[in-house]
């Protein structure tokens, strides 16, 4: 047993709202610059719908992820070393432009310089890229709340994996609901990028499982876009390099959490550390059959609270800080205790550390409109089984089409709901009710509290010992900027400790220019230099 600390992340699907503030609020702080006009480390999807780029999870068509050959190894499935040796100079399966948008602005300058005229004059949209006018097709969120209508949304490569069932699949708009699914990098256990890049410019940290791309070593054979099954690599189109969300650690370094889980308006996010054996990471991505990849992740997790593998970690080298924080870890809980977060898309065998809850909150609001009660137990049981989008809908996202653990999850949710009525109502609780779920009513009672009504510092518990050093020497040998014009690997070059205080925690504040916020450390409360001061 060799014993590893991965930062993970878990999302409540049930509360998003799909307002897109963690993806401009990302995009703020890593992505304004030229070059990456286009590139969303956070965007945030209406399920069911093509996603971002279109029709990403087509595997067949893009050859992202992870396959068993003919001797049940794991190999890459866009194919061979010697294969991809022949594609590096011109490779078929990578998304193009259109497949993303075109990025465009639009021409103000007319609106305000145009002469007096007999007609209205217009702000045409110009190309990010080229400069010159554009026909706008396509954007991230084109498809948002179902835009487009049935011609879109049927696009949805899961919608064909369940065609015997499409019958109940609704696409008219009477007849339908969505639910939001926002999406950064898995920061995966058994990363398809890394094993792609032939530069060996993608790494994943030792000390919190983060997943990075060395700017230094970058080359830009973009064959790290193929590999990634989830299209969460970009490439910089000006400075030739691929880029990828960074889970933000100049921040949960210090004990901040990310920009996206810091500005999230539903507080849906979650963020702990996950102890995990490193020895049993390969054996469990590699089971034959893709509905046990879901329980065979699960059983590479260790129980921190178990001696023997406390006892383990402290012989890696992990610390006692980050093993307290594995012990008390919303995340652990979630996934592991409770087992209501389930992994996005387990077939592509790459192990990911972002989890979501599934979405129940629309079964509630179809009950509620047809005057049944909506958190009776016996009617949100039987309304599981008859969703509008399936549950074989969400067991193709979460759990390779395996439908039982998508079902248990919804249960477990639909029983939560039920039970902590009684506390609202001061009626007395019914206690078949965990029983029917296999939990017990204090498990019940601290999952209500976890996932309705956690505060700030019990749905981030982000350890800061681990990386910091490591992390002060390195910036203050080279300090990549991400706000140089020259992008991260160029020449535009500012040290990390003058825009990271590392020294501080929460409270710290911005050195450098003081009319200036940056985003990457804003602990979320603090309103100075937001506003203007006359």
């Amino acid at each position: 047993m060799r014993v590893m600390a991965q930062l993970a992340m878990v999302m409540n699907l049930d509360k998003c709202i799909g307002c897109h503030t963690c993806s401009v609020t990302c995009k703020q702080a890593w992505t304004n610059r030229s070059g990456v006009e286009y590139v969303w480390f956070n965007n945030v999807e209406t399920r069911p719908g093509q996603g971002y780029p279109r029709q990403y999870q087509d595997q067949e068509r893009w050859k992202g992820g992870w396959t068993l050959n003919k001797r049940g190894k794991l190999t890459l499935k866009s194919g061979s070393r010697f294969k991809r040796l022949l594609n590096i100079f011109a490779n078929p399966d990578l998304p193009t432009v259109s497949d993303y948008y075109d990025p465009w602005t639009y021409d103000y300058e007319n609106l305000l310089s145009a002469p007096a005229m007999d007609t209205t004059p217009v702000a045409r949209p110009k190309s990010l890229i080229t400069g010159r006018d554009t026909k706008v097709t396509w954007g991230a969120n084109w498809d948002d709340d179902l835009g487009g209508g049935p011609e879109q949304v049927g696009r949805d490569p899961l919608l064909a994996k369940v065609a015997e069932i499409s019958d109940k699949v609704k696409l008219e708009f009477e007849q339908t609901f969505m639910f939001y699914l926002p999406r950064i990098c898995e920061h995966c256990l058994n990363p398809a990028c890394a094993a792609a890049c032939p530069s060996g410019a993608i790494y994943k940290r030792s000390e919190d499982g983060i997943v990075l791309v060395d700017q230094d070593k970058c080359r830009g054979w973009r064959q790290c876009v193929t590999g990634c099954p989830y299209k969460k690599i970009y490439f910089n189109h000006k400075t030739g390099k691929a880029e990828k969300c960074t889970f933000c650690y100049p921040r949960v370094e210090v004990g901040i959490p990310t920009v996206c889980s810091e500005t999230c308006v539903g507080r849906l996010r979650y963020i702990g550390v996950m102890l995990y054996d490193a020895d049993a990471v390969l054996e469990a991505a590699s089971v034959t059959d893709d509905k046990d990849l879901y329980p065979s992740q699960l059983g590479v997790f260790l129980n921190p609270h178990d001696p023997r593998v406390v006892a383990e970690a402290e012989r890696a080298g992990i610390s006692p800080e980050w093993i307290e924080a594995a012990q008390n870890s919303p995340v652990y809980r979630l996934i592991v205790d409770y087992q209501v977060a389930l992994p996005l898309h387990p077939e592509y065998r790459t192990m990911p550390m972002v989890w979501y809850v599934p979405p129940l909150s629309p079964v509630v609001d179809i009950l509620k409109e047809t005057g049944h009660d909506g958190e009776n137990k016996n009617n949100l049981f039987g309304a599981i089984d008859t969703l509008r989008i399936p549950v074989e809908y969400l067991a193709e996202l979460f759990t390779a089409g395996e439908v039982g653990p998508v079902r248990a999850s919804l249960q477990r949710l639909a029983a939560m709901r039920a039970y902590m009525r009684a506390a609202n109502l001061g009626e007395e609780f019914d206690e078949t009710i965990p029983d029917s779920v296999r939990l017990s009513g204090e498990e019940i009672e601290a999952m209500y509290r976890l996932l309705a009504i956690a505060k700030y510092q019990d749905r981030y518990v982000i350890p800061t010992g681990a990386g910091s050093d490591a992390h002060r020497l390195d910036a203050l040998a080279t300090g990549c900027s991400l706000d140089g014009d020259g992008g991260p690997g160029m020449t535009a070059y500012d040290t990390m400790v003058d825009k990271f205080h590392l020294t501080h925690t929460n409270d710290a504040v911005p050195q450098g220019d003081p009319t200036r916020v940056n985003l990457l450390n804003w602990d979320g409360r603090s309103t100075d230099g937001l506003l203007p001061t006359t």
